[in-house]
């Protein structure tokens, strides 16, 4: 087992390099937090303080630098998560977002901070194809934007931000 400890988590992973132990761990945690949850929910609270309570003690520590290590986990990872989010949803009585689509968000606001960002090491990675891949957050418009950014060159790793929400073994740092 290794560790890296980074400003309040400390990231788990096999000697194999998987994520395997930091996602059990994380499960572990949200799953004794839907105690509380159900309490909660006995006491007769609105689902909107259910909700509320879910995504401040729950779904942070389920979501939680999930742009660093959702794309390298399992698919049995994955749905041992999920399954602590399909449960506050039979607690709250309410649909909540899934851990892939919160991933993929947070990919591309990543992206988009870095693509705006001429300073940023990366910024170069994006070529303008990835850049007008790039869904624009609403209200936005990509003339706008394009005066903003600077045109990078394509290299191996330019795709890296943008395939996030594919599924696959895609690391963002």
């Amino acid at each position: 087992m290794v560790g890296y400890k980074g400003k309040k988590r400390v990231f788990l992973y096999k000697d194999d390099l998987s994520w395997s132990r930091h996602t059990s761990s994380l499960a572990k945690k949200a799953r004794q937090r839907l105690y509380h949850l159900r309490r909660l929910r006995d006491f007769r609270l609105p689902s909107k303080v259910l909700r509320n309570f879910y995504t401040c003690t729950i779904e942070s520590i389920l979501t939680g630098n999930i742009t660093v290590w959702f794309g390298n986990s399992t698919k049995q990872d994955r749905q041992a998560l999920q399954r602590v989010v399909r449960s506050a949803e039979r607690i709250t009585h309410s649909e909540l977002p899934d851990l892939q689509t919160t991933y993929y968000k947070r990919c591309q606001t990543k992206a988009r901070k870095i693509v705006k960002d001429p300073t940023h090491p990366n910024n170069t990675l994006f070529s303008v194809e990835i850049r007008e891949a790039l869904p624009l957050p609403e209200g936005q418009d990509r003339e706008a934007e394009e005066e903003l950014l600077p045109t990078g060159h394509s290299g191996p790793e330019s795709g890296k931000l943008i395939n996030c929400g594919d599924h696959h073994h895609h690391h963002v740092t």
